[in-house]
């Protein structure tokens, strides 16, 4: 006979995830949250005990952590039949109340365990899409979005909830029949942003600075924000364009000699890979995604939560941010038109820059703070809310 929640003490969540450093860049408010009703949390990825900074984070939140290897990236079935009998094994052991997995593989593969070990509810977290279901056509996206959909409709019929980031990926899906009629599935505003660590600032002096802060693929629009970059310049040859990110391994990235040929052109100042972007937006007037798919993205809500003014695109998740001529503008995706008539606005008209930015802050603090995401998704968690009632 299954006991009472006193017999069986604190419930018992466990987030599973590909990468260790994204359960600390942006669970962080979801396990915080957890934690302060009392449950005992679990997290699980690859190689977490390698990650000294996660680590360190996971023990001051009172997180309990597991090496689980769940890849990025890749099609090797062996290595994901690897990853989810090591799911598996960890989930048995530790007899969670519910899990949650966010991000493709250990969506599938970590759900799949869950089922498999018996998880009262579990729980699948679509985050972005990603490379299978963005951007153009070619012989490895279609083998991509092929397996992708494979994946997740065998996921989907292990999980009791699908919580998305945006309507249009849950649409998607739905139309895709990835997704049964019945099954549940709940909208989140992202992954929430704490507007403590990310305060709003003043803007700059003069001259006006654009920012993007993406990982250097083509699908995040980095080459259509260097073609308007340039096109802008021209016009302003004082305006400035700041690129952040790094060099990617995913199939649609755009290399380092690409990059450095826009910066020996005058066009970007480059930044690589940033830990803190905090000094960067700060030193920002406009953020700038013009991305062609996100969930919600979170470069975006942090350059809000600074008051700063945005131009991104009319796309899946981009638009969940944007209110178009409130706090900034929604333009085409794939057109550096549409981007530089956009940053013209700014430059032509200050006060939008000004004004738009109060409005990222006002939207940012009503929808998108990090407690209340957080508790959107607790609320969704059966164990914690039968164990506070």
């Amino acid at each position: 006979m299954q006991g009472t929640r006193e017999d069986r003490g604190s419930p018992k969540v466990m987030v599973v995830g590909a990468l260790a450093s994204s359960l600390v860049n942006f669970r962080r408010p979801l396990l915080e949250e957890l934690s302060f009703r009392g449950v005992d949390v679990h997290v699980g990825a690859a190689e977490i005990s390698k990650d000294k900074d996660t680590v360190e984070t996971l023990a001051e939140i009172g997180v309990t952590y597991h090496d689980v290897p769940f890849e990025r990236a890749g099609m090797n079935p062996l290595s994901d039949l690897r990853s989810m009998v090591a799911a598996y094994k960890v989930m048995r052991r530790i007899r969670p109340d519910a899990v949650i997995g966010y991000t493709i593989k250990p969506v599938v593969f970590g759900s799949l365990a869950a089922r498999l070990a018996g998880v009262p509810q579990r729980i699948a977290m679509v985050t972005g899409l990603g490379f299978a279901f963005t951007g153009g056509e070619s012989k490895k996206r279609a083998l991509a979005n092929k397996v992708a959909k494979i994946l997740y409709w065998i996921a989907f019929r292990s999980v009791d909830t699908v919580l998305f980031q945006n309507p249009d990926d849950c649409a998607m899906f739905r139309d895709l029949k990835l997704i049964t009629a019945e099954k549940n599935t709940v909208l989140i505003n992202g992954s929430g942003v704490d507007l403590d660590y990310f305060a709003e600032t003043p803007l700059p002096v003069m001259p006006t600075r654009f920012l993007m802060i993406a990982r250097l693929l083509g699908d995040k629009g980095v080459r259509e924000y260097a073609e308007a970059a340039a096109t802008v310049k021209n016009l302003y040859p004082d305006v400035e364009f700041h690129l952040a990110g790094g060099v990617d391994p995913n199939p649609d990235a755009i290399g380092q000699d690409e990059v450095e040929s826009w910066v020996r052109g005058g066009i970007l100042v480059w930044h690589d890979h940033v830990d803190d972007v905090r000094p960067l937006l700060r030193s920002c007037h406009v953020y700038v995604l013009p991305s062609y798919r996100e969930g919600t993205p979170r470069t975006v809500l942090e350059a809000m939560a600074t008051g700063r003014a945005i131009i991104t695109t009319d796309a899946p998740g981009c638009r969940e941010t944007t209110v178009d001529g409130e706090n900034g503008f929604l333009v085409q995706p794939k057109s550096s038109n549409a981007l530089v008539k956009a940053m013209t606005k700014m430059l032509e008209n200050p006060i939008y820059v000004t004004d738009m930015g109060a409005a990222s802050l006002k939207i940012v603090r009503e929808k998108f703070e990090k407690g209340i995401v957080a508790r959107s998704v607790v609320d969704e968690i059966h164990a914690v809310e039968s164990s506070v009632q």
